[in-house]
């Protein structure tokens, strides 16, 4: 009696393969977040760590202030993402576990343009702190596309994954920054001033500020002999206001303080007054002030004195 022949082999199906997910929309990730989920959303849609944009979106601010109004708009425009990362948005189909398709490497490009952003704006802050000048909000927004363009250009030569993507956001971030920062007064922003001009001519009719302490000192300007008074407004937002005359001469101040304590020579003064000057050259007082100040600040400090 012959065996039955052997079972055949069972067949060997071949694994699954599906062709890699779309990008993923823009949305705020409601799980990795620290205001409103824009960094989060950003990093899930670019591939780039959101501690990158975090410090990215923190320079931006302090450099200019621009950088917080950006993420006010992203977080208004942007919408929420699903409760849990990973879960498919609805009517999107999730994927089949076990089965994905070859990825190509992540490009190094991203990664590299952000780090040479953050020297170069790093530098950018070095180079003020240690010689005074006054890069502004423009010079680092402009620094900061010059950058990201040259990226692109590097990331249009080579492969690999998200090459482009982020740096093109990135790009549109900064340039809207930008086209902000350049609209903006040049005076107002983040960040202290101090104005110290030192003739008539240079000096101006408003000092205004935006969120920082501003120092106005006027003790240079030479008053004898003005055929009128000089008119200088200081306007500040957010921080102390400190403004020095000239010893000898005589001052009408006006003081609109919203919250913080007024200072005017040593007295705490809050009004519209006239100071006659001090010393040898203030003893010919005609009455008629050399200066009219208008000081209206928001929260902070004022102190006006004598140099």
């Amino acid at each position: 009696m012959t065996s039955p022949p052997p079972p055949a082999p069972p067949a060997v199906e071949a694994p699954g393969w599906e062709p890699p997910p779309a990008r993923p929309q823009l949305r705020r990730n409601r799980t990795d977040k620290v205001i409103g989920g824009v960094n989060g959303g950003l990093a899930e849609y670019t591939g780039i760590d959101p501690l990158l944009w975090r410090v990215g979106f923190v320079a931006l601010a302090l450099a200019g202030g621009t950088g917080v109004l950006v993420y006010l708009l992203l977080w208004l425009l942007m919408p929420a993402g699903p409760e849990a990362s990973g879960v498919p948005s609805p009517g999107q189909p999730a994927a089949a576990p076990g089965t994905r398709g070859p990825v190509a490497p992540r490009s190094p490009v991203p990664g590299l343009t952000l780090a040479v952003l953050l020297i170069a704006l790093g530098v950018l802050a070095l180079i003020a702190q240690l010689t005074g000048w006054d890069v502004g909000a423009v010079g680092y927004l402009g620094t900061a596309l010059l950058v990201v363009g040259a990226g692109l250009v590097a990331a249009a030569f080579t492969g690999g994954r998200r090459a482009r993507g982020g740096l093109i956001t990135v790009g549109v971030i900064l340039a809207l920054a930008l086209a902000i920062a350049e609209g903006a007064p040049s005076d107002s922003g983040v960040g202290d001033r101090t104005y110290r001009p030192q003739t008539v001519v240079d000096l101006r009719d408003v000092y205004r500020g935006g969120v920082g302490d501003l120092t106005l000192d006027l003790s240079d300007i030479p008053v004898a002999g003005l055929d009128e008074a000089l008119d200088v407004g200081v306007e500040n937002g957010v921080g102390d206001v400190a403004v020095i005359l000239p010893r000898s001469a005589d001052v009408r101040v006006r003081v609109d303080q919203g919250l913080g304590e007024v200072t005017v020579f040593g007295g705490r003064e809050n009004a519209t007054r006239y100071y006659p000057g001090e010393g040898p050259a203030s003893w010919t007082d005609d009455g008629e002030p050399e200066f009219e100040l208008s000081i209206d600040g928001g929260i902070g400090e004022v102190e006006v004195s004598r140099g």
